[in-house]
């Protein structure tokens, strides 16, 4: 799928986030009432509390789809991406960790005298010993991404227009996704769409629904968020209903490996096996390498092994960002 006049093959559009990463027990997510695997919205003040609590290990520039971004890009991807981050110390942080990574992101920051001095977002990310990754999120100046922080010249420069389903939460995000979806298509692109997490979808299913079936042409999710969707607990019945939906779909379902739905035909892509450390961007990265792969004209099986790859170098240490090379040995 490569695409010769454009000069970004992905654009990400996401929550612009520090991530806050800490190992937890399970008995301290039972304390402070939070769901193992979830993702929490909290306020400013639980942010304040729960970071106080706990001993962080890594502290970086995150985001579902800004880690998606990273990940792209180290695959060798033109990637660009649009975000809300304020014009604070975090803000300037995750700007420069994005720059850095050879990462276009012409966002202007947020103006927090007239936002009320909303900082930038963070997410607290507990991971207990089985490797599972919780999170608590404050979305901040990210609440404040409107259809204005759409940059038609951005959209129609990109081969790929990443969607994250996390940034269904904040007000005006919605509107954004489809004004991102609809100069897309009238520019010729496709739109991408990750539905983040299964309590998010939950929150949105019906919004989720008529994105997916009018608006997005590649569709990522793990099971739990596939089967939210859809209102089942089984994976098969799941995924005839993307099918119905969708014309391109990859399907994460951990151990098991994913799933690819193309044009109504069914293809399996096995794991890689590696030691689960942490789970935190698993997704993240397995959409990254599929879309590196995509659009480098690699065949949709090298797109699930990519991805796949991806995915299991991230699991293999605390964080979210690779810290190897193995996509530099599978010739990017």
């Amino acid at each position: 799928m490569t695409v010769s006049d454009v000069k970004y093959d992905i654009l990400g559009i996401g929550n612009a986030i520090t991530d806050i990463l800490a190992r937890v027990e399970p008995a301290f997510l039972q304390k402070q009432g939070l769901t193992p695997g979830s993702m929490t919205l909290i306020d400013a003040d639980r942010a304040n509390t729960l970071q106080a609590l706990l001993a962080p290990e890594q502290i970086m520039g995150g985001g579902s789809v800004a880690n998606s971004c990273v990940v792209a890009a180290q695959f060798g991807a033109r990637v660009a991406y649009l975000g809300k981050v304020a014009r604070d110390d975090a803000g300037k942080q995750f700007t420069e960790d994005m720059r850095g990574n050879g990462i276009t992101f012409p966002s202007a920051p947020l103006n927090t005298q007239v936002f009320d001095n909303l900082p930038t977002a963070r997410c607290i990310v507990m991971v207990t010993p089985d490797g599972q990754r919780t999170m608590a999120t404050y979305l901040g100046a990210c609440t404040c991404f409107t259809p204005e922080d759409v940059l038609p010249d951005m959209i129609a420069d990109s081969s790929i227009v990443y969607l994250e389903g996390y940034l269904f939460d904040p007000p005006h995000a919605q509107e954004a996704f489809r004004r991102a979806a609809a100069l897309a298509h009238a520019a010729g692109r496709k739109v991408a769409l990750s539905l983040s997490d299964p309590f998010c979808v939950g929150r949105h299913r019906q919004a989720f629904l008529d994105l997916v079936k009018g608006h997005v042409d590649i569709l990522f999710a793990n099971e739990d968020e596939i089967c939210a969707l859809y209102e089942t607990e089984n994976f098969d019945v799941a995924a005839r209903h993307t099918a119905q939906d969708t014309t391109f779909a990859a399907l994460t379902r951990s151990g098991l490996g994913s799933v690819v739905l193309h044009d109504g035909q069914m293809s399996k892509v096995a794991p890689v096996p590696t030691q689960v450390v942490d789970t935190t961007g698993a997704g993240d990265a397995y959409a990254a390498g599929f879309m590196a792969g995509l659009t480098s004209g690699r065949t949709l099986p090298e797109c699930g092994r990519l991805a796949s790859v991806a995915a299991s170098e991230i699991i293999s240490h605390y964080g979210a960002r690779p810290l190897s090379n193995l996509w530099e040995e599978m010739g990017f």
